[in-house]
């Protein structure tokens, strides 16, 4: 994955009640990295969702969101059973690595302490990026998932921090709600970013224009990033 972005199908941490409806939209402006989250829509709804993105020649993605460890290999299980291409998020990749042995899902788990919901990420630079390493070093965690602008502290510092820290492309999730945030991101040297909430809400391309141009202002706004990093 080059610098790309990950449009979320989200609104507050939840997948959107219209997610199937508003896909079209998003494919029409040029994303094809598309996710949601395992919270908001019924399992079939999610899995149509999934296989709509499949047909598209999109790459499906799932978001775990739950905190509990019942809920997260829950989540696990239906990541299998949506046949996503990548599971982002989760903090229990002893419980989860053996579930997706089997299956070519890619997963990317939180480094360092979730809290909540929507989720933050607490701890120190240092702290988090000694869970980033931990992580990477294991050989069934294929990348990181890192709620950088959900972190009270130095962000840049942090994203800078974990993505040096690894090899293993570094996905920045959440708050990502405006063209700085985005240069920084790519700055730091991750392989990506999600938009979803900010997306519905216009802040990319300016109130009033429809959600395929905002998909469009995201990827000008990546590939200038992309080429300045």
């Amino acid at each position: 994955m080059a610098f790309d972005f990950i449009f979320m199908l989200t609104e507050d941490d939840r997948t959107i009640a219209d997610a199937r409806a508003r896909l079209d939209d998003v494919l029409a402006g040029g994303a094809r990295h598309i996710g949601f989250k395992d919270v908001g829509l019924p399992f079939e709804e999610l899995k149509g969702l999934a296989r709509d993105i499949r047909t598209a020649g999109g790459r499906a993605y799932l978001e775990v969101v739950s905190l509990d460890a019942e809920s997260e290999l829950r989540s696990a299980r239906a990541a299998i059973g949506l046949e996503v291409d990548c599971l982002l998020g989760g903090t229990r990749p002893g419980e989860v690595a053996p579930l997706l042995k089997a299956h070519p899902i890619r997963y990317y788990p939180f480094p360092g302490e979730i809290v909540g919901h929507p989720s933050v990420l607490a701890g120190t630079v240092p702290s988090i990026t000694e869970s980033a390493k931990r992580l990477s070093d294991l050989e069934s965690v294929h990348g990181l998932d890192l709620l950088a602008y959900r972190h009270e502290g130095d962000v840049p510092g942090l994203m800078q921090s974990v993505c040096a820290a690894t090899d293993k492309p570094v996905i920045v999730a959440g708050s990502i709600d405006r063209a700085e945030r985005i240069e920084a991101v790519a700055a730091a040297g991750a392989a990506g970013f999600t938009v979803g909430t900010a997306a519905f809400k216009g802040q990319f391309a300016g109130g009033g224009r429809g959600l395929s141009d905002e998909v469009r202002a995201i990827l000008s706004l990546t590939m200038a990033a992309r080429a300045r990093s």
